[in-house]
């Protein structure tokens, strides 16, 4: 989808947006469905990790492409960790 810039006469430029220049979206997959992994750990952290950014905020599924499911899950194992003191609250 193309948009028009604001402006009048010759100056008129024809602008891309954004998400036309990124290209198709690729779907993304839960790995846990995927790999069919029976059971998540707490105690698994290099695993957890990957799902907290660098501020210690729990990724969304959005980005982390998990089902809603998997997604509940992975919330309360990095609660249950960190109430442990195995992952911090932040970083």
């Amino acid at each position: 989808m193309k948009v028009k810039a604001k402006g009048f006469g010759k100056d008129k430029k024809i602008i891309r947006k954004k998400k036309d220049l990124l290209g198709p979206a690729r779907k993304r997959f839960c790995r846990f469905c995927a790999d069919k992994l029976g059971s998540i750990d707490y105690k698994d952290i290099k695993r957890l990790e990957v799902f907290i950014t660098e501020k210690g905020k729990i990724v969304s599924s959005r980005f982390s492409g998990n089902c809603a499911r998997h997604q509940r899950r992975i919330r309360e194992l990095i609660n249950k960790a960190r109430f442990i003191s195995l992952l911090p609250y932040t970083r």
